[in-house]
């Protein structure tokens, strides 16, 4: 009985699969671009780090100590699994 000429000996899994990406693609594997990521406005990175420092406080600041507690009793119930009541 005659061989198949498609029918390869046996190979790693990791060759096959690069093959198989390789046929599906019809690009070869290669190694990610080195190129340079876009660089962030200094002025914009600046509004929004002062945003973020601040918002926790002006927020917390606004909530009544009513709502606080809501919020910190919601928080530990979903924290240890506890089912409202």
């Amino acid at each position: 009985m005659q061989e198949r000429s498609s029918k390869k000996k046996t190979e790693d899994v990791n060759s096959i699969a690069a093959d198989i990406v390789k046929q599906t693609t019809d690009k070869s594997i290669s190694k990610p671009s080195q190129e340079k990521p876009k660089e962030k406005n200094p002025a914009a990175v600046a509004l929004g780090r002062l945003g973020g420092l601040k918002g926790g406080k002006a927020r917390a600041k606004k909530l009544t100590p009513e709502r606080r507690k809501e919020i910190a009793k919601k928080a530990a119930q979903k924290r240890w699994g506890i089912k409202p009541s």
